[in-house]
């Protein structure tokens, strides 16, 4: 433990230049004492270090020496080449990587270059194009959050038709393979997604950084704001066996399973933003879903099942043989209890 805080200590002089005994307890969290010991242990050994009292005081490295050590260890050397696999990594953190490797010692970097090939990091959801729209900006507002510059942002909500707005970009969220720009405006902290913005303009001026701003914390507060209304509606619902699986792969956690009915179907409750969204989501299913409650759910799918009929009628006698809607043998839902 000792050998770990002194490289510690040594890589806070580097990067401080100047450092005090507390802020080196603070750092490390130990004591002044245990600090000042180590500090001493440091300048034993032959390190270019030295203290200096009085006002304006500390300990230095002299002439500003510097050392290759890296104080990672092989294991934290395995852990970052696995994250930044060949599909995962840009060309610049590739660069970035080959430096890295010639800075290792010789017995770590033959484990280092098997890391990067063994495995791969891809972020892109199965419905979405690996090149997208997001990477055309995306330098942009990295190159924004570091430089803590603000930007006039151009972006299309959905549904929405372009518009610019002057923001501050605070940092970049990947949530599930979708990008999200985490700014601040002049209604307070909003996300952007990066699929939608059209330009990226920089202002020259300033970002206002809010104090003790946190991305992290932030991003848990604005995602947990949409997740709520992910769950604003409620259904309960029954459903036929065989479609189980593929209500739960399409609504994933939104769907809660309970027990089996005595017709064989399953009862499951079913969450969702509103309500006709909630039966937008269940009327690809068919009549192997029956919505039980609420009534605004049913009674959407009512009026989806009389404007799809009304649009396509008479379609369903061109299905090839074999293709009905139910299943062999299978009698349509009855009602349930609850229908109004």
């Amino acid at each position: 433990m000792r050998a770990d805080r002194l490289v510690a200590t040594l890589l806070f002089l580097q990067e401080r230049g100047r450092v005090t005994v507390p802020e080196v307890a603070a750092e490390l969290e130990v004591s002044e004492r245990t600090a000042r010991r180590d500090l001493e242990a440091l300048a034993a050994a032959g390190i270019p270090v030295y203290s200096q009292r009085g006002r304006g005081g500390g300990w230095s490295l002299v002439g500003g020496a510097r050392t290759n050590l890296t104080g990672l260890t092989a294991d934290e050397i395995r852990a970052l080449f696995l994250v930044t696999g060949p599909l995962s990594a840009t060309p610049e953190l590739r660069t970035t990587l080959r430096k890295l490797v010639r800075a290792l010692p010789p017995t770590m970097r033959a484990q280092a270059r098997a890391a990067t090939r063994a495995g791969v990091v891809d972020a892109t959801d199965w419905s979405r194009n690996a090149v997208t729209a997001d990477a055309a900006h995306r330098s942009a507002l990295q190159g924004a959050v570091v430089d803590g510059i603000r930007v006039r942002l151009g972006y299309a909500g959905l549904g929405k038709p372009a518009g610019e707005r002057a923001v501050d970009p605070l940092g970049l969220v990947a949530k599930a393979g979708v990008d999200y720009l985490v700014a601040g405006t002049d209604k307070g902290l909003r996300t952007f997604r990066l699929s939608r913005v059209t330009s990226v303009e920089p202002t020259g001026e300033p970002v206002a950084r809010p104090p003790d701003f946190d991305l992290a914390t932030a991003w848990r507060t604005l995602s947990g704001a949409f997740q709520d209304g992910m769950y604003a509606v409620t259904a309960r619902a029954r459903v036929h066996p065989d479609t189980l699986g593929l209500l739960q792969r399409f609504l994933g956690g939104r769907v809660r399973v309970g027990g089996t009915l005595p017709d064989g179907w399953t009862e499951v409750w079913v969450d969702g933003p509103a309500a006709k969204a909630l039966a937008g989501h269940l009327a690809g299913l068919g009549a192997r879903v029956e919505v039980l409650e609420p009534p605004e759910v049913r009674q959407w799918l009512a009026r989806i099942a009389a404007e799809l009929t009304g649009m396509y009628a008479g379609e369903e006698r061109r299905l090839p043989a074999g293709s009905a809607v139910e299943a062999p043998g299978e009698r349509r839902p009855a009602a349930g209890p609850c229908s109004g």
